[in-house]
């Protein structure tokens, strides 16, 4: 039996960022960041649902531009 910590969906945390095309909903951003950070990706939606509506569109961005950007 190895050390590694499981995800909830049984596979091993990445060391590297990756979009999650398995667990996306629009480009994989969330469930990349989740997977890299190892924590639940609905906690990384609400997120940045929240940080678009507090920053007023900046994390809308940001999003974009790490779904371009990454892989």
């Amino acid at each position: 039996m190895s050390n590694v910590t499981r995800k909830p969906n049984g596979t091993p945390p990445s060391n590297s960022f990756r979009l999650d095309k398995t667990n996306a909903k629009l480009a994989g951003v969330c469930g990349g960041i989740a997977n890299y950070s190892n924590i639940d990706p609905m906690l990384v939606r609400v997120g940045f649902v929240v940080g678009a509506f507090v920053s007023l569109g900046t994390a809308a961005l940001i999003y974009l531009a790490i779904a371009l950007i990454a892989d």
